[in-house]
């Protein structure tokens, strides 16, 4: 086993240059970065009932949606404080 590890660093591997290696480009997976960056870990009971990321997203839209809904209706009924007379 040390036989073949002593063969293989006597090899020698050339050295690129910059040249060899071919234009890079800047931000290249950027956006594959950012569609898959948000990651959220689920309890296991949550799991079972949403097991694909569509039904998760599909259920907190619909959350979303019943919340702004439901704070219009309460911010209609609050009433603003009145003013006092001045004295």
């Amino acid at each position: 086993m040390k036989k073949a590890f002593m063969k293989m660093a006597d090899q020698s591997i050339p050295e690129l240059k910059r040249d060899q290696l071919g234009k890079s480009v800047r931000g290249k997976y950027l956006k594959h970065f950012i569609q898959g960056g948000n990651v959220a870990v689920l309890q296991p009971e949550i799991l079972k009932a949403f097991p694909t990321s569509e039904a998760v997203n599909k259920a907190l839209a619909s959350m979303l949606a019943f919340a702004q809904e439901t704070q219009g209706l309460t911010s209609r009924l609050t009433r603003t404080p009145r003013k006092r007379a001045a004295a």
